[in-house]
């Protein structure tokens, strides 16, 4: 009489080694270390990101315009003159309304023509549409020295030297290209099924991109804006060129006036500095919500 032996799972799975009790901990060590590496990269990173900013609100509490040269006595004798000085003997608030309306004008009218332009190469296909995004891109090369000139001939034929919308249309010419490439990609994710369906609804194209596609494209959008806003808010040369009366003058050239041939206010240029960046800041935290989303969105096509 012959005996069968039948091995069961039991068996099979106790013959197999035990992981040893160490290597569980030394994954532990590793990946506690590895966070620490990671939190201390990323502290000095932040630290020295912010350490410009703090220096230069510091620089600005110094009564005298050579403290720079020796910031440890600014320590002992911190004031807010240096604002006062600014907010109320300067022409400071002529030059934020006329950076706010350039910066705001700029956006609007930029982001509207990238916006339609990136949506219009996206869903249509029109002879030389590509070439159209590849001429768009070959503008972003002139250096702002070589377009000067030609600019400038072609505001004063159309008498818009020393005016808002001059200044405006030459920043479009900067942000436009730029917003509708990163636009047009932003596009290119959201489905194409979305315009089917507008115009399924009895939508036209223009109302299915107003009613459907805009309101999914606002981390895009927000991301342009805020492109368009900073080309606009700190930009110097053109302003400088093409802006004639200093009640106009943005804040970047208004700026400049606190540096003559022999002498520099740097106090009182650190001041106009920090107030310079609350509008900025104040926009960034309008967008922020959308900023990231948008960044990185218009690069998974197109």
């Amino acid at each position: 009489m012959s005996t069968t032996t039948v091995e069961t799972s039991a068996d099979v799975t106790g013959q197999r080694p035990a992981a040893g009790p160490g290597k569980g901990r030394d994954r532990g060590r590793r990946g506690v270390l590895t966070s620490l590496a990671s939190h201390g990269v990323l502290t000095a990173a932040c630290l020295i990101a912010l350490f410009p900013i703090a220096w230069l609100v510091y620089l600005s509490l110094g009564p005298d315009k050579d403290d720079y040269l020796h910031p440890g006595r600014i320590w002992s004798k911190m004031t807010f003159d240096n604002y006062s000085f600014v907010l109320q003997n300067t022409n400071f608030f002529d030059w934020l309304k006329s950076s706010l309306i350039v910066s705001l004008g700029t956006t609007v009218v930029g982001v509207l023509i990238a916006a339609t332009t990136g949506y219009a190469v996206s869903r249509m296909r029109f002879p030389a549409y590509r070439k159209f995004m590849w001429v768009l891109l070959v503008t972003q090369m002139f250096p702002v020295a070589v377009l000067m000139v030609p600019m400038y001939q072609i505001l004063s034929d159309l008498q818009l030297i020393d005016t808002y919308l001059g200044l405006i249309l030459v920043y479009c010419s900067t942000a436009v290209p730029y917003c509708a490439w990163l636009l047009k990609g932003y596009f290119d994710t959201i489905p194409f099924e979305i315009d089917e369906a507008g115009r399924v609804d009895g939508l036209s194209p223009f109302g299915t991109f107003a009613r459907l596609i805009l309101p999914l494209a606002k981390p895009g959008l927000a991301v342009a804006a805020f492109y368009s806003f900073i080309t606009a808010f700190g930009e110097v040369a053109f302003a400088t060129t093409f802006l004639l009366d200093d009640e106009k003058y943005t804040l970047a050239v208004g700026l400049q006036s606190f540096v003559s041939e022999h002498d520099a206010q740097r106090n009182l240029m650190a001041a106009t500095a920090v107030l310079i960046a609350i509008p900025v800041s104040a926009f960034f935290y309008l967008v922020q919500k959308n900023l990231v989303a948008g960044l990185t969105a218009g690069g998974t096509k197109g």
